[in-house]
């Protein structure tokens, strides 16, 4: 049986954990292949809200095997937490597997983290202060911890010397911190060891068997597309890869195994941190959108930045997943306009652009080109069917579409898991 990839299309926020959630109930295995907890998934089941962090949100279907691949970078004292917290709300969680190969995330990298963003001022990236993307960078220097060296503590004292002998002198002599003490990390995270031993395994080898044995596996990706290092509006990114190529290289699970990625495409635009936003509203429109669409981070608990909806980087998130359909999440949000602006192109340098730029610089420069659709008035909440929906819904979710370069094949009209 093939797999799934389920991933976000715009800046991240666009209502995966909500996507994840419902097809968990039809999925064996649900995996988070890359980020940490600096993402953040809110899914809403009967009366009761769910907000995860690091968890895939496959955790709350019942059936369904949750897995933290290797891909991941995993804080112990947050995996533990948040475990706790469900547990304490009745939902069992016995059945996570977490990669030991997932690297791990220490207060070293938290500390290096937060004092670089500060040292930066204005010219700041917008992270979470959470030590992802300093984990990431030892994983590519080859000085990372993985959740295996838990086990060996002679492993995880060398690795620990090793990755604080460069640190420590940058933090006392740049950034005039104290240094940080090898046996207060190591002490710390042996003891993380007895408590997450029983969830470690060799998820590669447990996805592809199931695979081989006819189960579906579902590859839930963390942020969103303009957030990849590789393929998003760098540096304002995240540092790894949320696109498609990224569920191959962070599960284990190879490319010929997988035969549909869906994209949740948010039904306007959002973002988080810093960085070119084109169709950003800073007017009342925007207050609106982030009144109505409750967009304040996960995660971070930052208001988000509001805007229109953007073709031009649905085009792109379309071609460079390969995407096979689009999840639109939020539809209900746009209620009551009159009309709705739709970004279907930019202007740079005075030129017509349909296509994102490659260079940051004329990405920077972009101004929004909008064709105006006519809104609807009628409350959405209850549809079922595409014919339940507004005509003028309608004909807006079709414009979205046929921009888009891929088919809608679910339309979320509310919050709750039965609202699609």
């Amino acid at each position: 049986m093939p797999a799934l990839v389920l991933l976000g299309a715009q800046w991240g926020d666009e209502g995966k954990g909500k996507a994840t959630d419902l097809l968990g109930g039809s999925v064996d295995y649900v995996v988070r292949y890359q980020g940490g907890n600096n993402a953040g998934h809110t899914v809403v089941v009967g009366d009761q809200k769910y907000a995860l962090h690091l968890l895939p949100s496959g955790i709350l279907s019942p059936g369904c095997t949750p897995v933290i691949g290797n891909g991941v970078v995993v804080d112990p004292a947050v995996l533990l937490s948040e475990l706790s917290g469900l547990n304490e709300r009745g939902v069992d969680t016995s059945k996570l597997l977490i990669s030991g190969n997932a690297h791990l995330i220490t207060p070293y990298h938290q500390t290096i983290d937060k004092v670089t963003e500060r040292f930066l001022g204005k010219r700041k990236i917008g992270t979470t202060g959470r030590g992802i993307g300093p984990a990431y960078a030892d994983k590519i220097n080859r000085v990372g911890i993985r959740v295996q060296d838990l086990f060996d503590e002679s492993i995880l004292r060398q690795k620990v010397e090793a990755a604080l002998h460069d640190k420590n002198q940058i933090l006392v002599k740049i950034f005039n911190r104290r240094a940080i003490s090898t046996d207060q990390v190591v002490e710390e995270y042996l003891g993380y060891a007895e408590q997450i031993k029983d969830y470690v395994a060799d998820t590669a080898l447990v996805l592809n068997t199931a695979l081989d044995e006819g189960k579906v596996v579902l590859l839930e990706g963390g942020q969103g597309t303009l957030l990849d290092v590789d393929h998003g509006t760098y540096p304002f990114v995240t540092s790894s890869n949320p696109t498609a190529g990224g569920a191959c290289t962070g599960s284990g699970i190879g490319p010929t195994k997988i035969n549909r990625v869906i994209g949740i495409l948010k039904a306007y635009t959002t973002r988080v941190g810093a960085g070119p936003f084109p169709t950003e509203l800073f007017d009342a429109d925007g207050d609106a959108l982030r009144r109505i669409g409750g967009e304040r981070g996960v995660t971070t608990g930052r208001d988000r930045r509001c805007g229109w909806f953007d073709a031009v980087i649905a085009r792109y998130a379309t071609r460079v997943n390969g995407l096979t359909d689009f999840f639109l999440t939020k539809l209900d949000v746009l209620t009551g306009w009159e009309r709705i602006p739709v970004c279907v192109a930019y202007e740079i340098d005075g030129k017509r652009v349909e296509e994102l730029p490659y260079s940051q610089t004329d990405f920077h420069h972009a101004k929004p080109v909008y064709e105006t659709l006519p809104g609807w008035s009628e409350d959405i909440s209850k549809a079922k069917t595409f014919s339940d929906l507004p005509k003028n819904a309608q004909a807006y979710v079709k414009a979205l579409e046929e921009m888009s370069g891929a088919p809608i094949s679910a339309i979320g009209v509310g919050p709750g898991r039965t609202e699609t």
